[in-house]
């Protein structure tokens, strides 16, 4: 799966995901006046406005990107038709040749850890047949539980030609109360980022592996040292715009290939209409706005790579 990422990254020359984080209050008031009037002020029109709106900016950018990493909490909070609504738009954004990223963030051991797996990146065998539940191609996962809890995305990605972004070192402002923290001398992160290379070994395709790493864009100097210690891991790099994250950061992020990392941006893109920047395209053509907002975030991050 790392090779197709690959191919649509050289394809569209944007290292770059856009994060399918739908909140209410971001989509269009039209949106939302024509999914109520249809559906009624409640749960079913609440996700038939969330899908119109995934809908419109994914018509309006999937020709200039590779990826889209739906954050699966935005679609649990609306329950069962908000699973529902995730489900539509992973295989809506498939359909359009992008690759998905499920944002899942996923831990556990034994047989829930595989359940995990199988549901989001695997199948489940019903009666000598198989059925793909959620179809993401692939995921992030959580490394806490340690490998029990890896081992079964990793048998996924091999069996099923998926891929896998643990989770390093995030961007938020208290990832060190954990993840800083010394043993032995050394952060937890880097402890991480040992077993993403042990575990990448067994996933190779090419020069990289289905394992990669999530490392945030707020937190450069480290990028730059996990960087060199990942050389075959791509890093997925949350952070960028919005949580303040910038280009000039990130140069150290990709290999001299100029691979190696995919930038995500979530509200800088879908939110891009509310943006004083863009604040010429009217509010009912405000996937123009997200367009707009995808090539300037592709030029910035091409002009350091």
């Amino acid at each position: 799966m790392i090779q197709k990422l690959i191919a649509n990254i050289e394809k569209t020359n944007a290292p770059v995901v856009v994060g399918l984080d739908p909140m209410l209050s971001y989509i269009p008031k039209h949106i939302l006046d024509a999914a109520y009037e249809e559906k009624g002020a409640n749960l079913s029109g609440a996700c038939a406005a969330v899908f119109e709106y995934n809908k419109q900016i994914v018509d309006a950018i999937y020709d200039l990107i590779p990826a889209v990493k739906p954050q699966v909490a935005m679609y649990e909070q609306f329950g069962v038709e908000g699973m529902e609504i995730f489900k539509k738009t992973v295989d809506y954004c498939k359909e359009k040749g992008l690759v998905v990223i499920g944002d899942i963030k996923r831990g556990d051991i034994g047989s829930t850890s595989k359940a995990y797996a199988d549901g989001h990146i695997g199948y489940v065998e019903i009666e000598g047949k198989k059925f793909f539940g959620f179809d993401e191609d692939m995921v992030t996962v959580n490394p806490y539980l340690g490998t029990d809890g890896i081992k079964p995305f990793l048998e996924v990605c091999n069996e099923c030609d998926r891929g896998i972004f643990v989770l390093v070192k995030t961007s938020n402002p208290s990832s060190g109360e954990f993840q800083d923290r010394l043993s032995d001398g050394k952060p937890i992160y880097e402890y991480v980022c040992d077993k993403v290379n042990e575990w990448g070994d067994m996933c190779m395709e090419g020069n990289y592996s289905n394992v990669g790493c999530v490392v945030g864009a707020t937190y450069p100097e480290t990028g730059a040292i996990l960087r060199k210690k990942m050389p075959h891991s791509f890093i997925l790099v949350p952070g960028y715009g919005a949580q303040g994250g910038k280009a000039e950061d990130l140069k150290a992020y990709f290999n001299s290939d100029g691979l190696g990392a995919i930038v995500n941006s979530s509200r800088g893109i879908i939110t891009a209409y509310k943006n004083e920047k863009y604040s010429n395209v009217d509010e009912k053509e405000f996937y123009l706005a997200s367009r707009q907002a995808v090539i300037d975030m592709i030029e910035d991050i091409n002009s350091v790579r």
